[in-house]
């Protein structure tokens, strides 16, 4: 797994044994995400201009909130990320969020994220950098042995 971290630009990178149909679906159906991203729940039709919405295990909490920017099944998805589980971040400009998926020889894909346009939303870079490692850690897991990183 790479990792790129800067004030304004994120980058991870890793290599996933899933095809990206397989990564697209844990990306965007909540039942994968509740496993692997914090227990939280995705909530989007994720086209274009739909709205992105994380919610918390219960539905009670709304965890992150934005917008698709650009969609294109099951290689690329970029949305606005807003996130509202901190009072400071809650306040700050949205940021932006793309996952590149590239399928690679034998089964295997490379997933690419790039949390951006953190210029204005410093305490979200902050907050979000080692987040990120974890997060797809948990899905690379998931993906690979059916079982969740941690329980």
């Amino acid at each position: 797994m790479t990792t790129m971290t800067q004030t304004n630009v994120q980058v991870y990178a890793v290599f996933i044994k899933a095809s990206p149909e397989q990564i697209w679906e844990a990306i965007t159906k909540p039942e994968f995400t509740s496993r692997y991203f914090y227990g939280s729940l995705v909530d989007s039709s994720f086209e274009a201009g739909a709205p992105y919405r994380s919610w918390s295990p219960d539905r009670e909490k709304l965890w992150v909130d934005g917008e698709v920017l650009d969609s294109d099944p099951p290689r690329r998805l970029s949305y606005t990320w807003r996130a509202l589980y901190d009072e400071e971040t809650a306040t700050e400009e949205p940021s932006r969020v793309s996952w590149e998926i590239e399928p690679q020889d034998g089964g295997v894909s490379k997933l690419t994220v790039v949390h951006d346009q953190l210029e204005r939303a410093p305490k979200t870079a902050e907050n979000v950098a080692g987040g990120w490692m974890y997060i797809l850690s948990g899905m690379k897991t998931l993906l690979e042995t059916g079982e969740p990183l941690s329980s």
